[in-house]
């Protein structure tokens, strides 16, 4: 994001003795750096109007969550959809054609990266002989891959993005409008009966394949990791299905269709049956066809989850804004109850609860399932921070206000502008006085997926590049 204007010197790895001097900054000084950047991302650095997470200063090192090519671009925030939103935002503060131009190419790219099942994988190629290998909707095998994937916000982040640019452009670009009705209508097709959507999915569920249960504790559970594919599952972990609601609620609110809301408050059934019972009543990270907490990868028992639990309960919180239905908020009050008295030291929840018996899980580095946090895997956080009071308050906050409006986001998407301060000059000299000639923003990083570990190195961030692109539109689009 937007770096301070203070800090800005070390982006290159070089020191200043000074700050740079304000009179570097004008409107035509802005511009011309904003155009610079665009123009250096779109030519350089994109994919066909795709991008990844980091690249090497020189661009000859490319990854998101792995190791990428020339040709191939990232759906996973902070990817394409991220940038995209960057630009889209950036345009709608400061209105400048370029940015406008810019955020279209990310839609288009998107769009030719739907999948046939609706959504989209975690990555999208350009290059013809690997397209061949995925089942895009458009120029595309359909005998390919095709797995529209929830995890990690990748699917939902997208479709945002296409319904915001959608929005934005007055539901004229046909190509966008067309992919976001596609994707959302597919969503409801994977919807299991019971509310709940998988973490990925390649087809839709029969009906009678799934009947609607409460969820309970099995009488065993295998204390050894099955190595049985999880994706199928219920699953609420990476706030899967909390992401597909607010997407849900929000196409609601942009298309005006009460199909969108239905499955949205559908979904908050589902995590209603999935409350496990006393002694326990939070939620388990994924569930089996049975409804059973179930295992996902060696390192994720079933079990009740301090961490899942939180994000149901704020998603809980907000489907009553939205619906004004009083058994979401009774679900929340159940949950705090119990996960208050279950906190293993002051603001600290563990991430695993042993079934009935409420003890903490853990593994061993070795990934032997364990009472004791003494040989920890690195990786993966095993306790996690307790925000149950936070959500105390935004639960008894929805108590005393009630259910919000429901809001009019079908018009267009109009030009925000606001009162120039001193922060936004500050941060629109710092985006300046870091580019390099080429119009990159080059920072000290680390490059995680080129062989040699978490390297050190110096990076091109699209983090850094939204942010400071947002930095130069907010200076451009105030006024004094």
């Amino acid at each position: 994001m937007a770096r301070h204007w203070f800090l800005v010197a070390t982006l290159l790895g070089t020191t200043a003795s000074a700050a740079p001097a304000q009179d570097a900054l004008t409107p035509q000084s802005a511009r011309a750096a904003l155009h610079k950047a665009v123009g250096f991302f779109r030519n350089k650095v994109s994919a066909e109007g795709g991008y990844l997470w980091r690249y090497s200063h020189d661009l000859k090192r490319r990854e998101g969550e792995g190791r990428a090519g020339r040709g191939t671009s990232w759906v996973q925030p902070p990817g394409t959809p991220t940038v995209g939103e960057g630009l889209l935002e950036a345009w709608l503060t400061c209105g400048d054609p370029t940015l406008r131009s810019a955020a279209v190419d990310a839609g288009h790219h998107l769009v030719n990266g739907q999948l046939l099942s609706g959504g989209w994988d975690y990555r999208i190629e350009t290059d013809p002989a690997k397209r061949k290998t995925y089942a895009y909707r458009i120029a595309g095998n359909p005998e390919g891959r095709n797995r529209t994937t929830l995890d990690d916000n990748t699917t939902q982040s997208a479709l945002r993005f296409l319904m915001h640019l959608d929005r934005a452009l007055g539901y004229r670009d046909k190509q966008v409008h067309f992919a976001v009705e596609y994707a959302l209508d597919a969503l409801i097709k994977a919807q299991f009966p019971n509310g709940a959507w998988p973490q990925r999915y390649e087809e839709f569920p029969d009906a009678k394949k799934f009947p609607v249960r409460k969820a309970s504790y099995q009488a065993k559970w295998s204390r050894t990791f099955p190595q049985q594919r999880y994706y199928s599952f219920y699953t609420f972990n990476d706030n899967s299905i909390a992401d597909v609601v607010k997407t849900m609620i929000e196409a609601r609110e942009i298309y005006g269709k009460l199909k969108y809301q239905v499955a949205a408050e559908k979904a908050g059934d589902f995590i209603l049956l999935a409350q496990m019972p006393d002694p326990q009543p939070a939620w388990a990270q994924q569930y089996d066809l049975q409804m059973h907490p179930a295992w996902a990868r060696k390192f994720e028992p079933p079990s009740v989850c301090g961490g899942e639990s939180q994000g149901v309960m704020r998603t809980l919180i907000f489907l009553y804004r939205k619906t004004g239905r009083e058994d979401f908020l009774e679900a929340v009050s159940r949950a705090l109850k119990y996960l208050k008295a279950s906190e293993i030291s002051q603001g600290r929840l563990a991430r695993f609860y042993e079934l009935k018996t409420n003890r903490p899980l853990y593994f061993t580095m070795k990934y032997e399932l364990v009472y004791t946090d003494t040989d920890l895997p690195t990786h993966y956080g095993f306790q996690v921070g307790s925000k149950l009071d936070s959500i105390e308050s935004a639960w008894r906050q929805a108590k005393r206000v009630g259910p919000s409006r429901p809001l009019d986001a079908s018009r267009l998407a109009t030009r925000k502008r606001r009162k120039l301060t001193p922060a936004i000059s500050r941060r629109a000299l710092a985006a300046i006085t870091a580019m390099d000639s080429r119009g990159a923003w080059v920072e000290m990083g680390e490059l995680r997926h080129q062989g040699g570990g978490r390297e050190k190195a110096r990076i091109i961030s699209t983090q850094t590049f939204v942010g400071h692109i947002g930095a130069l539109a907010a200076y451009l689009g105030s006024r004094e």
